[in-house]
Formats: structure tokens, sequence, C-alpha cells
């Protein structure tokens, strides 16, 4: 089916410059960790990668910030099993192209793009995974589009607005200073690896989560997502981000399963308490000793409740 957008399209290899290709190709410390076939499209006039494993029911999986769809390669080598399993790498992030005008990496620019690859797909009866900042991108997606989606598996997450913001990101948002860290010293990535679990990764999934981020423009999608959090409504995302939670409503009887590392120290239990209060008739799986990337710490617990869930609901 074609997008409805005409600068969108999907792209072969040979369509895709040699440099993201070379990029998507060393995998060095994680191949056998994220073996799956790159898969590319333009969105907007920008060439984004993703994964495409598995057939059936499909199961749409949405990463945040300083993630890539690294971050789902344990649900994906499972479940593609049993379901047609896609993760997107968002503009900047992962193997995608990282263009360095800031104005695209707007949560306005990544919900359009990840419109664009579900119509390009044309992707129906979706089963939405978010984190993190995909939670707001995912479920933008969904407000808008709300025919294609009937499930939602969120983690760790928030789709509305909030004035919560750790000190140790807001920090990242200071002047010069923030972007020294951030785009200069890779502090965000690399702190997040540890500070975003309780349990020590092991050297693949350190690999694979730095990977993509060894250069300052490879960095600059993770600094614009620290600097996109709206927190005053003359913020440049303020108003899409109060579309999509006003967008919520409309799925408050779908099937929902909520998966919640309880010591996040970002989207703290105060968020899935929101979204429990938004959503009385989800069900919930907090894990008292996961933090942040609750797909890291508590793989083994989540994988079988979201297989129970998808065949349940």
């Amino acid at each position: 089916m074609p997008s409805d957008n005409p600068t969108s399209e999907l792209l072969t290899s040979d369509q895709v410059d040699p440099v993201l290709l070379d990029l998507a190709r060393d995998r060095s410390g994680f191949a056998d960790e994220y073996p799956f076939r790159s898969r590319w499209l333009r969105a907007d006039g920008q060439v984004l990668h993703y994964v495409d494993e598995g057939s059936g029911s499909v199961l749409l999986m949405i990463h945040g910030n300083p993630t890539w769809s690294f971050a789902w390669r344990r649900l994906i080598r499972d479940l593609s099993a049993s379901y047609r399993v896609i993760a997107i790498d968002h503009l900047g992030c992962g193997f995608s192209s990282a263009p360095q005008d800031p104005d695209l990496y707007t949560l306005a620019g990544h919900i359009s793009r990840l419109l664009s690859l579900i119509r390009l797909l044309d992707l129906r009866e979706i089963t939405l995974f978010a984190h993190d900042w995909g939670g707001a991108i995912g479920m933008g997606a969904a407000g808008r589009a709300p025919e294609r989606f009937g499930r939602f598996v969120l983690m760790n997450t928030a789709a509305f607005r909030s004035r919560a913001i750790p000190a140790r990101i807001a920090v990242c948002r200071t002047p010069l200073i923030g972007r020294w860290a951030v785009q200069g010293l890779n502090l965000f990535v690399r702190a997040a690896l540890r500070m975003a679990t309780e349990k020590s990764l092991d050297a693949a999934a350190r690999s694979g989560l730095l990977a993509p981020y060894r250069t300052w423009q490879r960095r600059l999608a993770v600094h614009e997502f620290v600097r996109d959090i709206p927190l005053h409504p003359a913020h440049r995302s303020y108003a899409v981000l109060l579309a999509v939670e006003q967008s919520l409503a409309q799925f408050r009887h779908a099937p929902l399963l909520l998966i919640w590392g309880m010591r996040d120290w970002c989207f703290t239990p105060s968020f899935y308490d929101e979204f429990r209060r938004r959503f009385p008739e989800a069900e919930c799986q907090p894990i008292s000793d996961a933090g942040h990337y609750v797909f890291e710490d508590a793989h083994e617990q989540i994988i079988p409740r979201i297989r129970q869930f998808l065949a349940e609901r």
C-alpha cells in the first residue's frame, strides 16, 4: 500500500548510503545478540533502519533514548517464532541516518516517520510495545491511526505531560555544558549502562547499546531527545505531547499490559500509577528489583508474561 506521504518509500540496500550499510554491518561484539536482517525506508526524506522478523500478528516495538532496536533483541528472537515482530530505529538512532539539523528531532517528527513505516507496510491489528520516549511516539502514532492498533504493552514510559525531571537529566539540558557532556563525552549513553539497570550488563549488551553512538554526529539524536522534553507550554513539543495525552482516552478499554521496573529513577513508579489511573482495566506486572532497562534486568520474567498476555487477549 503506498504511503500517504510522497517522500516515503521502502528501500533496497543498493539505495542506501554505503556509510549506513557499513554501520549496520559492523556488529563487532554483539553480532550473536543482534543477528537480524537490516531493512530500510525513506520517511520524510530521511533514511530509517528497521528489522522485520517472523510472521503472524504484528508486534511493533518502539524504543526510547538512548537505546535503539537492539534493546528489543531478546523479545524479537523469542516472539518472532510466533508473531511478526517489527522494531524501528528512530532518526539518528541505531543504524538510521543522523542528519545534523536539530529541528528534525522532535516528537512530531518521530511520530510522522513511524506512521510512514506503518502505512508503507500496511500494518494492522498492531500490538504496540513501547519503552521510555517510545511511549509518547508510539501512542502518538496510535492516536492518529487508531484503526490500526489493537493491544498495547508499555514499559517504563510516559505518554502524557509531567513536570518531573531528574536532576541528572536536567543538567544535560544545560546550554553548552549539556551538549559537551552528551555529544562530546557520550556521558548520557555511557551513564545509562550503569544507572538504567539494577544488574550488570554483559559485554555484548554494552557493546550493542554503545555501537551506534561512537561520534559527535551520531549522538545528536541523544542530545535532542533530552532537549525535546516539554516542561512548559512554550516548548516546541508541548502541544504535540498534549495531543498525545488527549488521545489516550480512546484506548481506555483496549487490552493493555503494563510492565514496570519499580527501581526506575527516571520513569518512576508515579508514572506507572498514572497509567493505572488512566487505564483501570490494564494488566500489571511490576518488577520490584528491575530498573529503567527492565528488558535487561528482567527479560526472564517479562517474556513469558508477554506471551501469556498475547495468548489470552
